[in-house]
């Protein structure tokens, strides 16, 4: 992509940041990390704010309710947003950043109309039902049935870890409908369907994370009837379909995150001449040389949004090469800035700890290190598949 900004794409930045400051002061309160109705209140709130700005669904097609705005208008939007300290789309992440880019990509007419205005809106907010307990890095081992009956499946199994379960209006809900057999792979029989998470039968317990926070859930299914109009794709494409949730996942969903840690670097070199740190070189050549890191994953971001663009929305290969290195990358800020705390490291009151702490789960989250080698060896290098 052309990395010199337009006249009217300064036009765009300088239109945002002005709204920016405009809204920004007359947002409420941030309410307590552990307030979940609150948290959705205040997230539902911001997304209508941008909803009714013009600003919801910034690069998402016209045709799905989006604004089709172009890769660069949606990098500057990332970049401005988060420079301002914006709120990011928190509660909803699944519905903007994976559901709703996956209907608006594979759904029906009907599907996109239903689905989408109110996720753009903040009307809705979507879970994802994809790991078991016997199923996360090897998802295709997945076991909850769906047995079709009449214009229903009848739904039994549980999930884990599914991500904001406890506030959720629906699930993104991976389910066998076919069993496996010598004839039919276990990626064959697995269809996507749309769970409304009030539906008789759905049972939600939130988990506890090593910082504390909640946002995680086991959710149990007992005979849950879903209607077939439910399913996005055919019956059993859905590992397919699931392909396209997990390159938006691992492709296009990181890259507020990748500001937000540039901004993050910044504020710990600005710590670490406070408190004296900056005198060790070997802590400064660390800081430079993530500076350098964080830079090219930014680069890799421009290039992956722009190749999404191109290919008709659905981010390539390239996501899992920047989820690979990305998540690694942000362990190793987060490490970093234990360094630069010293003693203050062990302070969870410190929002940089509570990241480290979170920073772990990367390299599992989205697709494992182990999956992401493979996607790379095998689909760019065109090396041979594992045994």
């Amino acid at each position: 992509m052309d990395l010199a900004y337009t006249e009217e794409e300064e036009e765009f930045r300088a239109r945002l940041r002005a709204w920016l400051a405009d809204v920004l002061p007359q947002l409420p309160p941030r309410p307590d990390p552990s307030d979940w109705p609150g948290r959705r209140a205040y997230d539902l709130g911001w997304q209508r704010r941008l909803h009714d700005a013009g600003y919801a669904g910034l690069h998402w097609p016209v045709d799905a309710g989006g604004q089709g705005a172009t890769p660069t208008q949606h990098l500057i939007y990332l970049e401005e947003t988060e420079r301002a300290g914006a709120p990011y789309v928190g509660a909803n992440f699944v519905g903007l950043l994976h559901a709703g880019p996956t209907i608006a990509a594979e759904g029906t007419p009907e599907q996109r109309r239903r689905w989408l205005p109110p996720i753009l809106r903040g009307d809705e907010v979507w879970c994802q039902g994809f790991s078991e307990p016997d199923a996360g890095s090897d998802l295709a081992s997945l076991r909850t049935r769906a047995v079709r009956d009449g214009d229903h499946y009848v739904v039994s199994g549980s999930k884990i870890w599914t991500s904001h379960a406890e506030v959720a209006d629906w699930c993104e809900l991976l389910v066998r409908t076919s069993p496996v057999t010598d004839e039919v792979p276990k990626h064959r029989g697995i269809s996507w369907l749309a769970l409304p998470m009030d539906a008789p039968g759905v049972t939600v317990r939130p988990l506890r994370t090593l910082a504390g926070s909640t946002e995680f859930a086991e959710m149990f299914l007992d005979e849950v009837r879903v209607p077939v109009g439910n399913r996005v794709g055919d019956e059993n494409d859905g590992w397919r379909v699931t392909m396209v949730t997990l390159s938006f996942e691992r492709g296009t969903a990181f890259v507020g995150e990748v500001v937000a840690c540039r901004r993050t670097l910044t504020a710990l070199a600005a710590e670490a001449r406070k408190n004296g740190r900056w005198d060790d070189a070997v802590l400064r050549r660390r800081l430079g040389r993530l500076n350098v890191e964080f830079s090219a994953l930014w680069r890799l971001t421009q290039w992956n949004v722009s190749e999404a663009q191109r290919t008709g929305g659905v981010p390539g290969t390239g996501g899992s090469v920047f989820k690979l290195r990305y998540s690694h990358a942000r362990q190793e800020l987060y490490d970093t800035a234990a360094e630069v705390l010293g003693p203050d490291s062990l302070d969870l009151d410190r929002e940089w700890n509570l990241d480290r702490l979170s920073s772990l789960s990367y390299t599992i989250a989205a697709g494992t290190s182990q999956i992401q080698r493979n996607i790379v060896a095998e689909r760019i290098l065109g090396l041979p598949k594992g045994r």
